[in-house]
């Protein structure tokens, strides 16, 4: 079993980016231009490693390879978009890797592209600058469009295969493992459980019983033996369910409207773990978007552009002002689950003046874009 962290600097320290290896600051999928950018990354790692797997690493500088992190990003259904834009498709996962020095929130992403052994992947229609039937490869660190016929060459598998089995686990990085997510979430209950007598599961938050329930807030679960983040919020509520064979997430989130708010269920992801060392992990979208009466909707979505064009033009805001715009992201965002269908657009407009005016209302800007992406490549 590879330890991705180990893997990671494994990349960072032998290897520049090349045909088999990218790194990026930031990944940004929300946008037409960096979805059409990730995309050509994956169609051209994907057909210059026919035989092994690539990687993309986001989250460090490109001077100096230094690990800043991202913000901790939970989109199990990348491969739907991946499926959507590409012929003959790579399996693509993204991971959150936890590194020590990094804040809570901050991960570092492991993009894994295993390619569709022997067969060309190019684009299956347009996006952004970039043409259906495209095709493209590595020439050295840059993606590339391939014009003419391509061959397929394998000039990395025996590189990749020495960088993976330097980065295999061992009980020595699995017990530090435990140790250091045991001391660092240490106010917020952590606990640990083995499964099948070799996987390590590690979880903490923040609990609360409400009718006799457990739920839990502020939650950080990690998979010890890989070193990968599991799940990480600071805003919704989760259950957890535990067995010998399996550790169930039930993901909830709170929206509502005019101070009448609820819990709703988001997403249900279930880790099933085998007995021959190996474990898959299960998504189900549990979503029924929260339906409200139009006139009310129409007030709060015209309400909701008033104030972004107060902050845009640095007017100051009341304290109901100020109520209303850390509700802005969630209400443009039931307003678009209503058939408001302008709403997603004027809220990804107001990205920035959001981040500019305050971290609490830009971490809500985030969390309703994480909820929309989850619903939308479902």
């Amino acid at each position: 079993m590879i330890n991705k962290r180990l893997l990671i600097k494994n990349l960072l320290a032998h290897n520049d980016e090349n045909s088999f290896y990218d790194k990026k600051r930031l990944l940004n999928i929300s946008q037409k231009e960096g979805k059409a950018k990730f995309l050509k990354h994956v169609c051209a790692l994907a057909n210059s490693n026919p035989n092994n797997n690539s990687y993309i690493v986001i989250g460090v500088e490109d001077e100096d390879n230094s690990i800043t992190g991202v913000d901790f990003f939970d989109d199990s259904k990348i491969q739907n978009l991946v499926n959507a834009y590409l012929s003959n498709p790579p399996m693509v996962s993204y991971e959150n890797i936890p590194f020590p020095h990094l804040l809570d929130n901050l991960v570092v992403g492991l993009v894994t592209i295993r390619p569709n052994f022997g067969k060309i992947c190019s684009l299956r229609k347009n996006i952004w600058k970039y043409y259906g039937g495209s095709v493209f490869i590595r020439e050295g660190s840059i993606s590339m469009p391939k014009i003419f016929g391509i061959e397929i060459k394998d000039v990395n598998s025996k590189i990749v295969e020495a960088i993976e089995k330097h980065a295999q686990n061992n009980i020595e990085l699995t017990l530090d493992g435990v140790f250091d997510f045991m001391r660092k979430r240490k106010d917020y209950n952590p606990e640990y459980k083995v499964f099948k007598e070799y996987f390590v599961v590690c979880w903490a938050g923040k609990i609360k019983k409400i009718k006799n329930e457990i739920y839990f807030s502020r939650v950080d679960i990690e998979l010890i033996n890989e070193q990968v983040k599991l799940f990480y919020s600071d805003l919704d509520e989760v259950s957890i369910s535990i067995d010998k064979d399996y550790f169930k997430i039930v993901e909830y989130v709170h929206l509502g409207l005019q101070d009448k708010f609820q819990y709703y269920p988001l997403e249900e992801v279930q880790i099933k773990f085998k007995d021959n060392a190996g474990y898959e992990i299960e998504s189900k979208l549990l979503f029924d978007p929260p339906k409200f009466d139009k006139k009310i909707l129409y007030h709060i979505y015209n309400s909701n552009s008033a104030l972004i064009s107060k902050l845009k033009n640095g007017a100051a805001l009341n304290k109901n002002e100020e109520k209303d715009l850390l509700n802005l992201p969630a209400t443009y965002l039931i307003c678009y689950f209503n058939d408001f269908e302008m709403a997603i657009q004027k809220l990804e407009s107001a990205k920035e003046v959001l981040k500019k005016h305050s971290e609490k209302i830009y971490q809500s800007y985030k969390e309703s874009m994480r909820i929309l992406r989850k619903v939308q490549y479902s």
